[in-house]
This record gives structure tokens, sequence and C-alpha cells, in this order.
């Protein structure tokens, strides 16, 4: 006689690491079933985000479909709506989408929002500096950055053509050494040669934040040693700098004395500072606590929800010690919520606390040169690169996409060749920023064309 007993109902909020890690650890597990609901319909490798902004590797490549990574899960299903509201009492979960509100019912609920930028209470300064923290951003980042080379390409205007091809990058944590090696990258190696009134290696490239050192919280010979890299590709590193106001032109910066200098540029971009979901706030005053200055939800030593422990807060958006804002948090806290609520269906003990295994940490700073840290052994140069390349083809998601990112990785490192550079008109031009620049570059030509 088949068993009519309902299944156990487990909500996942977001697809990115997190939420599809604690998926995966449910697809064995009797008598459950799994709503993933997510405000986008992609699974997001965020790190290589700053690879599509600069060109070397596909949206697609770093974003697969949700619904094709867990097809083949059966008790798995995928909705897409961005979650307003969670209803403690009732089990519910508000989300909204482009068909309406919707309510999905939850036995479990595993909150894996994430977080996205924060720009420390100037929030006015996304409209010239985006950050990169979605697939949005990184096309709106490349938008730019490959925009503000044809803008200057058609002016004869010195100062706007030092305007537009004067970058500046602020926050010096492994997305903004990253993201200044690789800009640098594109100037200095890749664009030569293809400009008739402009030369590419003019370009400076600016990495600002107001620590002492690139790479906080690397040891001092690592991020030496990324300094002295970053140096050699052509990026000019202000460290001791804070960004005090950003407008369409220009950043203007402050050192520790009050000195202030006015930086001319079009194109920038913020990879300084996170800011939890803000689902994170509303499931707090839910559940009468209060976040972190940063959005973070104060979490039990099990990862669950003070006073419901049928809810997880996992990865970026969950406070819980001093965890680094990585990957492999969110994955290992994914994982650990799924087997409480396994646990907890087999009725075994429950409450276990959640312990985080640091499995290093890595940044590239340009083509075969990374630094690196596991465990106690430090390295740098090539041999760090190369452990950089493997670990992140290993958590990329499916094979097709490893294949191919490790050809763009071959075309765009030993060759010279950025394949995913374009942009539609409507993204260089109709960019307030670039658009105005543009108009000013064309109206100083003499010839009119």
């Amino acid at each position: 006689m088949a068993s009519t007993q309902r299944p156990h109902d487990v909500v996942v909020v977001g697809s990115g690491f997190g939420g599809l890690f604690t998926t995966r650890a449910l697809a064995r597990v009797p008598g459950v079933r799994v709503t993933v609901v997510s405000g986008v319909n992609h699974h997001l490798f965020q790190p290589l985000l700053y690879q599509v902004a600069t060109g070397i590797l596909s949206a697609g490549e770093v974003a697969p479909a949700t619904r094709d990574v867990l097809r083949l899960q059966r008790n798995a299903r995928v909705v897409l709506g961005v979650v307003e509201d969670v209803d403690l009492d009732a089990r519910e979960v508000v989300h909204r989408s482009p068909m309406g509100v919707s309510r999905t019912r939850y036995d479990s609920l595993v909150v894996a929002a994430g977080a996205g930028q924060s720009y420390f209470g100037n929030d006015r300064f996304a409209e010239h500096a985006p950050g990169l923290k979605s697939l949005d951003d990184a096309m709106e980042v490349r938008a730019r950055i490959f925009g503000a080379f044809e803008m200057a390409e058609l002016t004869d205007d010195p100062e706007v053509v030092d305007r537009l091809l004067t970058f500046v990058v602020v926050g010096a944590g492994p997305t903004g050494v990253e993201m200044a090696g690789q800009v640098a990258e594109l100037a200095h190696r890749v664009l030569p040669g293809e400009f008739r009134r402009i030369d590419p290696t003019k370009a400076r490239i600016l990495l600002v934040d107001p620590v002492p050192q690139v790479l906080p919280g690397y040891p001092d010979e690592l991020a030496a040693a990324a300094t002295r890299e970053l140096e050699h590709v052509g990026v000019e590193v202000w460290t001791g700098w804070k960004v005090v106001d950003v407008d369409e032109a220009s950043v203007t910066v402050e050192d520790d004395g009050g000195q202030r200098r006015v930086i001319p540029s079009v194109c920038k971009v913020w990879a300084a500072g996170v800011a939890g979901a803000p689902v994170g706030r509303v499931l707090a005053e839910r559940a009468g606590i209060e976040t972190t200055r940063s959005g973070q939800v104060p979490v039990e030593d099990d990862c669950t929800l003070p006073g419901h422990p049928e809810v997880f807060v996992i990865g970026d958006l969950m406070r819980h010690g001093k965890l680094p804002g990585v990957a492999q948090v969110a994955i290992q806290s994914g994982q650990h919520a799924a087997d409480q609520i396994r646990r907890r269906l087999a009725d075994e003990p429950t409450g276990q606390e959640f312990v985080y295994r640091d499995k290093g940490s890595m940044a590239t700073v340009s083509r075969f040169f990374a630094v690196a840290q596991i465990g106690s052994v430090r390295t740098s140069g090539l041999a760090a690169w190369g452990l950089w390349l493997g670990v992140h083809l290993l958590y990329l998601v499916g094979f097709k996409n490893r294949v191919t990112t490790l050809l763009h990785w071959a075309v765009s490192f030993v060759g010279r060749a950025r394949s995913e550079r374009a942009s539609t008109w409507q993204q260089v031009v109709a960019r307030n920023t670039l658009r105005r620049t543009g108009e000013s570059a064309l109206g100083s030509r003499a010839d009119g064309t």
C-alpha cells in the first residue's frame, strides 16, 4: 500500500554556492522535497565575475542555468522570485515574480541569499562606480571598460582622453586586486595595436583602499609579492587613501592626514565592502533580533535562527564567529544545514556546531602570477597561479563549462586575445557617463566627423 505521508518541504532561498550545495546534499534524503527560490535563473560563480568584466569568459561559463544544474535531481524544483518576507509562524516564504506574489510553505527553511555590494552609506556612488557582485554588474563593468577605450578613440582632446583612460578600482581585497590586474593586462598587452588615435598603454589603472597594504588578511610576504606584481604590470597601488566622493568624471580620495586629491576618471569599479541581502533584515526583524551593521543575521552554533530551529541562515548572510567571506563558507554551511535536516528526519541528535574547515586563500594578480596560502604553505608566482587554476576549475559547475573555460584561459593567457569583448550600442552609449563624455569628445573634434 502506497504511503500517503506528506513530504518534508525544504525551501532554499538563493541559488549561489550555499543554496546549490544545500540542495544537492538533500538529493538522496528520503521523504524530502526541495524548492529553490531565487531572484535569478542561474547559479553564479562569483569569484570569476571579474573575468567576465574583462572579456576573458562568457556569462554562461560562470552562470549556468539553475534548472540545468539540477535537472537530474527529481526531488528539487526551481522557482523564480525575490523573497520579500518570511512568515515564521505560518512557516511560509513570500516571494515576488513578474507573475505576482506567491507564498510557499516550508517545514525547513535554508536562507542562502548571500550578500551584495556595500557603499558604506554612500549608495549614490553606485551610479558611477558599479560593484562586481552579480552578472548584471559584470556586464555593466565590461561595457564601461571597453566603452571608455572606444570613446577615447573619438577625440583629440588630451584631457578627455586622460579622463577616459584612467581606471580606478576601489578596494584592495582579492576582487579588487584581480580586477586591477586584468584591466592592466588589457591596456598593456591585449589592446595595443588595435587603435589608431590612442595608445592603450598610456592608460592609468589605480587600485585605491584605505588599508595599509593590499590583500588585508593575507600574510605580509604574500601581500608584498602581490604589490610588486601589480606595479610590474602597470597598476598604481594607492593604499592609505579613502574614497570620499565619486561623481561621473572623478574620484576624490583622502589620506589619514586629511589631504584630498581629485582623480579625473570616467570608469570606476567598486570592489570594497559587502552587505547582507535585504531578506536578512526582514528575517531578523521577524525573529526579534538585530542584524550586524553589514546586514548579517546572528545565528546559533548550528546555523539556525535563534528561537527557530527549523530555519537555517548560511553563507555570507550569517554571522557566526569571524568567518571569511569566501565560497567555502557557503558550501560547508549549506552541507551542514542539509545534514541537520537529514538528522532531524531520521530522529538522530541535532544541534551540532558548524565548524568551518579553512581550505586556504588565493588570489590571481596577473597571468602566470598568483598568491596562495593553504595551511602553513605560502607561495606566489607560477606555482600559485597553477594551483589557482586547478581549484577554480574544480568548483565550476558542469563538465562543458570546465572545458570551455580552460580553452578561454588558454586563448587569453597563453595568447593575447579576449574573445568576450562585445558590448552593444545601448550598453556603451546609453550609459549616462559615457554618453555625456562621448558627446563632449565629439563636440571637440575639429573635423566634425
